[in-house]
C-alpha cells in the first residue's frame, strides 16, 4: 500500500504547504485563469451567439409534452351510486350550460373557453387566459 502515505510519513511542511495552497485559493479573485473547467463549460453553453438568452432557454423546453384537459364540470358521487350507473345513465355536474369550460395543463388551470364543433370534431375556443399572478393567487387559497 505504497500509494497512501502513513500519518507518520506526512511532515509538517506538507500540511503547511497544503494549508497555504488552500488559503491562497480562497483569497484569490476569480479570474478566467483560475476558474474550474465546469464553469467554462457552462460559460460556453450559455453563450450561444443569440442576443436573447431567454429565447434559447425557451427553445430547450418546447418539445416537452404536456397533458391538456378541458373540464366540463365535476361532481361527488357515492360508490353505491357509482356502481348503479349503466348505459344511458345521466350524471349531474356542477357546471352550468353556457358556462365557460376550464382548460388545464398538467392539472393547472391556464384558460377558460367555449366548446365548438369544427368538421365533426369538438374543440375549444379560448375566451380567457389566466395570468400567472391569478394562477398564484388561486394556489394560495
Amino acid at each position: 500500500m505504497g500509494d497512501i502515505p502513513d500519518k507518520a510519513q506526512i511532515s509538517a511542511d506538507d500540511w503547511g504547504a497544503a494549508m497555504q495552497e488552500q488559503e491562497t485559493a480562497t483569497r484569490a479573485p476569480r479570474t478566467p485563469d483560475n476558474v474550474a473547467a465546469p464553469a467554462q463549460i457552462f460559460e460556453q453553453f450559455s453563450s450561444s451567439g443569440t442576443t436573447n438568452p431567454q429565447h434559447t432557454d425557451m427553445d430547450m423546453i418546447l418539445d416537452i409534452p404536456v397533458q391538456l384537459e378541458v373540464q366540463l364540470g365535476r361532481t361527488k358521487i357515492a360508490i353505491k351510486s357509482l356502481l348503479q350507473l349503466a348505459q344511458g345513465s345521466v350524471v349531474e355536474l356542477d357546471g352550468m350550460a353556457g358556462e365557460p369550460m376550464d382548460v388545464l395543463v398538467n392539472g393547472c388551470l391556464i384558460a377558460q373557453g367555449e366548446v365548438v364543433v369544427v368538421n365533426d370534431k369538438f374543440g375549444i375556443r379560448l375566451t380567457d387566459i389566466i395570468t400567472p399572478s391569478e394562477r398564484i393567487r388561486k394556489l394560495n387559497r
